[in-house]
């Protein structure tokens, strides 16, 4: 470990994340956040967290896996309905939508003004969205949300920013990346995995019918994932996050390796 990196450790150590109270989850689609972090939404909601889920997009062209053709304005619908039940499987009651079109048909402010508008009105400690950075995502819901909370984790904290936006500035404490190639810090998810594919399951039907091809690799990956990070982190089960404190957010690029 290079002298620059131990002093990062030690100087500006990642934040513990289980330690705050308020977290909103950011899904670019209705069962992104179930994928990305479900197992850690339902230990957080076992511990009495106060959690909120914001789904950017409606979901409507999400339709590879059904087998009828059916109107967008009817999966626009049906994924809003799965996205609560799953929601309320892992423990979440709160549960809000931009409702902007599913496939990047928005436009930049768009986005990142609704997300801001929810920032401000939960006041988070933690915001979880999916890692804007790894080289293999290609969705570009997944890399615009992903884009949108990296650019509100700081200016969150800067009240002129904020009011541009229409919003109320929030004193976040970390912004913690799902679905990345990097995880830094590894959150304990003993006991809560069958909760998580539960909640994808048993509720995104329209994404996962019994017949899909995808599920049975995709809960495959889910188990051996939750047990590669358990083994690093020394648990069962684990769930991994790229997570940046406020310290981190600007100017230290080693807090990123």
């Amino acid at each position: 470990m290079g002298i620059t990196k131990l002093a990062i450790k030690f100087a500006a150590p990642f934040p513990k994340v289980q330690s705050f109270n308020r977290y909103l989850f950011v899904g670019p689609h209705p069962d992104d956040i179930e994928i990305g972090a479900g197992a850690t939404v339902a230990a957080l909601a076992a511990q009495g967290k106060s959690i909120c889920f914001l789904i950017c997009t409606d979901g409507r062209y999400g339709t590879v896996n059904l087998k009828e053709e059916v109107s967008e304005e009817k999966l626009i619908s049906t994924r809003k309905e799965e996205a609560v039940r799953s929601a309320a499987a892992l423990g979440v009651s709160d549960v809000r939508f931009l409702e902007l079109s599913d496939g990047g048909f928005y436009k930049d402010d768009e986005l990142l003004k609704g997300i801001a508008g929810v920032i401000s009105d939960f006041q988070p400690d933690v915001i979880f969205a999916p890692d804007p950075s790894p080289t293999s995502e290609c969705h570009i819901d997944h890399l615009n949300v992903g884009k949108a909370v990296r650019t509100l984790a700081i200016s969150s904290l800067i009240p002129g920013i904020m009011k541009k936006l229409g919003a109320q500035v929030c004193p976040l404490k970390a912004v913690a990346f799902y679905m990345t190639a990097k995880p830094n810090v590894y959150m304990k998810t003993t006991g809560f995995l069958k909760k998580q594919l539960a909640a994808l399951f048993e509720n995104h039907l329209s994404q996962y019918p019994k017949d899909c091809p995808d599920k049975k690799s995709i809960e495959l990956y889910l188990k051996l994932r939750a047990r590669d990070f358990g083994f690093r982190s020394f648990h069962i089960t684990a769930e991994g996050f790229r997570i940046l404190g406020t310290t981190h957010m600007h100017c230290l690029p080693e807090a990123g390796l």
